[in-house]
């Protein structure tokens, strides 16, 4: 198998270095695992293309390239031109730093990164790591991923379904928030919100006088609905849901036709 990997927190970060390892125990010893990430972190810049300048690719090591552009960059480069356009048979962005769970799905550079490759018609998956007080201390916060990443990965390969309409599926993985034997197993779930839970902004001044905000997230521990990812993570399960990049509100559709008829 031949797998390419991608991630919003920089080539650098040590969420990449997990998912190596989770990809190339996917693709076995005959397999082959490409890296082309971020040169710097890319993190909340969503399904950003890089349309209106160019992004330079640089090689570091065999099989392993930094580019200057956001996740979809790195994954339109990597199948395009690393790659020579011999598609890889599943590409895996992550491991982010932190949730990618309810209203934080729509803002994720990881998230985009696995939404080109379903756009490119491959199979695709973005795996996250729940931060909070049962694992954000650890020597290694990422231990849940680290621990079951492989094993997700696999079963959804193998029982996951991928569409055969206009949009591919695609998966969105979250670790949850506690060490890796506290992991109670994998669960399906559709995206939550957080009740309350928004991106503001923090003003500040500079010593010249001049004011600048900070973009500022908002509680990550809010619980959420039963059965959504957000909730299932934080009751110690593994959540999987399976995503669309079509954003059509189809349950209204019909009567907003009806309507405007």
């Amino acid at each position: 198998m031949r797998i390419l990997i991608t991630n919003d927190d920089g080539i650098n970060a040590p969420g990449l270095t997990v998912l190596e390892a989770i990809a190339e125990a996917v693709a076995g010893e005959a397999g082959e695992v490409w890296t082309v990430a971020p040169a710097f972190e890319q993190s909340g810049v969503g399904h950003m293309i890089s349309y209106t300048h160019p992004t330079m690719v640089a090689e570091l090591a065999p099989r392993r390239f930094a580019a200057e552009g956001s996740p979809a960059d790195c994954v339109l480069a990597g199948i395009h031109d690393v790659l020579g356009g011999n598609a890889p048979d599943l590409v895996l962005s992550g491991v982010n730093r932190g949730n990618n769970a309810a209203e934080n799905t729509l803002y994720s550079g990881t998230i985009g990164g696995a939404m080109e490759g379903a756009l490119q018609g491959l199979k695709a998956i973005a795996l996250s790591q729940y931060f909070g007080p049962g694992n954000a201390a650890l020597d290694d916060p990422f231990e849940a991923a680290a621990a079951v990443g492989a094993q997700t990965v696999r079963r959804i390969l193998d029982h996951g379904q991928w569409g055969n309409g206009e949009y591919g599926i695609f998966y969105s993985v979250n670790f949850p928030p506690v060490p890796a034997a506290g992991v109670k197993g994998l669960r399906a779930a559709r995206q939550g919100l957080r009740p309350g839970t928004k991106f503001s902004t923090e003003p500040h001044f500079s010593p010249s006088g001049r004011k600048f905000v900070w973009i500022k997230g908002g509680p990550q521990h809010v619980e959420s609905a039963p059965g959504t990812d957000n909730q299932v993570n934080l009751e110690g399960y593994v959540s999987v849901t399976p995503m669309r990049c079509d954003l059509t509100a189809h349950d209204v559709l019909d009567e907003l036709t009806e309507a405007l008829e």
